[in-house]
């Protein structure tokens, strides 16, 4: 069982920036994918990037040239920086690990942007 803990959420303002974290509890080095994932009030879950295990990098289009995900196999950690953030990015944000059978989810971590 694999636990995943995101930080770095909270309050900016328009135009500012964030950086995630997802710290994973045991080895990411073998997965499927490693993405960030969001959901709004109201709104289902979307993805907004991915890295597939061959290093194929997928953004939501929303999100094209402000966030970049990356990843960091000797500490286990995925990130995602979020620059030029906007009101319509306020969301809970998720972590999510593939394995071929199996699937793990951070807590979420909460991003407001203020406009």
């Amino acid at each position: 069982q694999m636990q995943l803990v995101e930080s770095g959420g909270g309050l900016v303002q328009s135009g500012g920036s964030l950086r995630l974290s997802c710290a994973a509890s045991g080895s990411i080095a073998s997965t499927k994918s490693t993405g960030w994932f969001r959901q709004a009030p109201g709104k289902q879950r979307e993805l907004v990037a991915q890295i597939s295990n061959s290093g194929i990098i997928n953004y939501s289009s929303s999100v094209l040239g402000r966030f970049t995900i990356s990843r960091d196999n000797a500490k286990n950690t995925i990130y995602l920086q979020m620059n030029r953030l906007k009101p319509e990015d306020t969301a809970v944000y998720y972590c999510n690990v593939e394995f071929i059978v199996q699937s793990y989810w951070g807590q979420g971590t909460q991003v407001t942007v203020s406009s």
